[in-house]
C-alpha cells in the first residue's frame, strides 16, 4: 500500500510550484483574448497556388482602414487574418483585393457582443462552483450528523479548492502559449473549464465517497489511515480514467482540424490537473484542523 498521506508534503509542494508558476505566467504574460471577446473579425483563407508575403497582404488592405492587422499561419498555405468588425461588403471587396484566395473560415463579431460573451462566461462558470459546494455539501451532510456540524461543508470546499487549482493551471498554460505561441482564447475555451469542472469533480466525489464509506466501516481507525487507504483503493480508477480519455483527446488533437486543437489541449490539460487535484488537494484538505 503506498503511503499517500506520509507523502502528501511532496505532492503539495508540486501542486504549490505548478499554482505558483501559473500564477507567475498570468501576471507577467496575461491572456489573450480572442474574437468571441474583443470583437472584429476572423478571416482564414488558403492560397492554392503562390502565397503573398506577409508585408504584401497588409499593403492590399490598407485602404479598408482595418485597423491593426494580424496575420498567423495555420498550415502549409493557410492564413489566419484578424482585424476590426467589418460588413459584407467590404468583406467581398477585401477577397477581390487579395485575388479571391480559398475562403476557409469567416465570422465578424461586434465588441458589444464580445463583452457580453465575456460577461456571461464569468457567471457561468462562478455558478458551475457554487453549484458544485452546494452539492457536494448536501451529498456528504450525513458526515455532519455522525461527525460534527459543518463537517460536510469541510468536503465541499476541499472539492472547490481542487477546482481552483485546475482552473488556475489551465489559465497559466494558455498565458504561456499566448505569450509565445500567440494562442488566443474564447468561447471554447470556457467550454473546456466548464467541462473540466465536471470531470474533475466527478473524480473526487469518488474518492470523497470511498473516504466516506471507509470511515462508516472502521470508525475506530485514524482518519489519515482512512485517506490512505481510501487513496489506494481508488487511484487505479482514477489512473485509467483519465488515461482514456487522455487517448481519445489525444487523437482529436492530432487529426482534429487547427479550429479545435487548442480546445483539446485545454482538456487534456484540465484533465491532467483534476486527476491529480482530487487524488492529492480535495484529499489532503480534509485533513486540516484534525488531530
Amino acid at each position: 500500500m503506498f503511503n499517500f498521506v506520509g507523502k502528501k508534503y511532496i505532492f503539495l509542494s508540486i501542486s504549490g510550484i505548478l499554482i505558483l508558476t501559473s500564477i507567475l505566467f498570468l501576471i507577467f504574460f496575461g491572456l489573450k483574448p480572442g474574437l468571441d471577446f474583443t470583437g472584429g473579425t476572423l478571416m482564414e483563407i488558403e492560397y492554392l497556388k503562390t502565397q503573398p508575403s506577409f508585408k504584401e497582404i497588409k499593403d492590399k488592405l490598407k485602404e479598408f482602414n482595418l485597423g491593426e492587422i494580424s496575420i498567423q499561419p495555420t498550415g502549409e498555405k493557410k492564413l489566419l487574418l484578424r482585424f476590426k468588425e467589418i460588413d459584407e461588403e467590404t468583406h467581398q471587396k477585401i477577397l477581390e483585393k487579395l485575388d479571391y484566395p480559398q475562403e476557409i473560415r469567416f465570422e465578424s463579431i461586434g465588441p458589444i457582443i464580445g463583452k457580453e460573451l465575456l460577461s456571461k462566461a464569468k457567471k457561468a462558470t462562478i455558478l458551475a462552483i457554487l453549484a458544485i459546494l452546494l452539492y457536494i455539501s448536501w451529498s456528504f451532510r450525513r458526515l455532519s450528523k455522525i461527525l460534527k456540524k459543518g463537517e460536510a461543508w469541510r468536503y465541499g470546499f476541499g472539492a472547490i479548492l481542487a477546482l481552483i487549482h485546475d482552473v488556475i493551471i489551465m489559465l497559466g498554460t494558455f498565458a504561456f502559449l499566448g505569450h509565445f505561441k500567440n494562442v488566443e482564447i474564447g468561447t471554447t475555451f470556457i467550454i473546456a473549464i466548464l467541462t473540466v469542472l465536471g470531470y474533475s469533480v466527478n473524480d473526487t466525489i469518488v474518492v470523497y465517497d470511498r473516504i466516506r464509506e471507509n470511515f462508516l466501516f472502521y470508525p475506530s481507525d485514524k482518519f489519515e489511515e482512512i485517506i490512505n487507504k481510501s487513496l489506494n483503493e481508488t487511484i487505479i480508477r482514477s489512473l485509467n480514467t483519465s488515461i482514456t480519455t487522455l487517448l481519445a483527446l489525444f487523437s482529436i488533437f492530432l487529426f482534429g482540424g487547427e479550429t479545435i486543437k487548442y480546445f483539446i489541449l485545454a482538456m487534456m490539460v484540465g484533465v491532467v490537473a483534476g486527476t491529480w487535484s482530487s487524488i492529492t488537494i480535495a484529499a489532503f484538505f480534509l485533513l486540516l484542523g484534525r488531530r
